[in-house]
């Protein structure tokens, strides 16, 4: 979705991807014309916050860091939260975002609901963005454009493996969520989004999910992204049970300024651009 605004310039050949969530947010900017990613910047909150405290981490961060202080060529803030929910696009209609969302979200009357469409996926997930967020950044910098996670994490998957084959299993990680996606042939088959406390919740969920899309752990492979790192807790309790555990790694060609720990971590705000 996008919002626009005409009352700024925009300069130079920067673009700024913002993710945000009740647990942190992290953003990174780009340089389009050098295809550099020179700044990079990770903050997890202690608990997770409403989506007023939220806001005053966003104004905060604004306040404090010198690289927002500037205009940008392009601004992209993605939402991400579990209210959410992918619809065929045969099926969709505007007129029933708020029926879509009611079965596995608890949404409220007030809440503002829209959608992105999906064109490799030929679908429309369906959402809930944060509209204090993006009020706040509509009146930083005028023009921007907003997705949800979900939306860019499934779009990124199914970019890198149009032309595989094979099924595979992609598993992103962050600190208190995961996310699943099976894909085969290049076509999704699955998506869903888990909230976890111990490495038992999170392989109890994973199995599970083998299980109901009557996968054998002994051959799918499947590729971690994300917040996870060889021999964390939750690798060593996947590789006990699946037989083919391997990381995956960004659909760009981006150099950057600082190294990333990893080719797999900020896997959805850096293939955002």
């Amino acid at each position: 979705m996008e919002t626009t605004n005409n009352t700024k310039q925009t300069i130079k050949h920067l673009e700024l991807s913002i993710q945000i969530s009740l647990s942190g947010l992290s953003f990174s900017v780009l340089n389009r014309s050098t295809k550099e990613v020179f700044t990079h910047k990770r903050i997890q909150f202690k608990t997770p916050e409403n989506p007023f405290r939220l806001l005053d981490h966003i104004q905060t961060l604004f306040n404090t860091e010198e690289v927002l202080k500037q205009d940008f060529a392009a601004v992209q803030v993605i939402h991400c939260n579990e209210l959410s929910t992918l619809v065929p696009k045969a099926l969709f209609s505007e007129d029933h975002l708020g029926d879509y969302l009611k079965f596995n979200s608890k949404i409220l009357k007030t809440d503002f609901i829209t959608f992105d469409v999906l064109e490799s996926n030929d679908a429309v997930n369906v959402y809930v963005p944060y509209v204090n967020i993006n009020n706040f950044v509509y009146d930083h910098f005028g023009s921007f454009t907003f997705k949800h996670y979900s939306t860019v994490l499934i779009e990124s998957i199914l970019q890198l493996e149009k032309n595989n084959k094979v099924p595979k299993l992609y598993v992103h990680i962050d600190k208190r969520h995961f996310e699943i996606v099976s894909v085969n042939n290049g076509v999704l088959q699955f998506y869903n989004t888990f909230e976890y406390n111990t490495k038992e919740d999170f392989i109890y969920y994973l199995l599970f999910t083998i299980e109901q899309l009557k996968l054998n752990p002994e051959t799918i492979d499947l590729v971690f992204v994300g917040a996870i790192l060889k021999h964390d807790d939750l690798y060593n309790m996947a590789y006990t049970y699946i037989r083919h555990v391997s990381f995956g790694k960004l659909n760009n060609n981006f150099t950057f300024k600082q190294q990333p720990q990893t080719q797999h971590a900020e896997f959805i705000l850096l293939n955002s651009f």
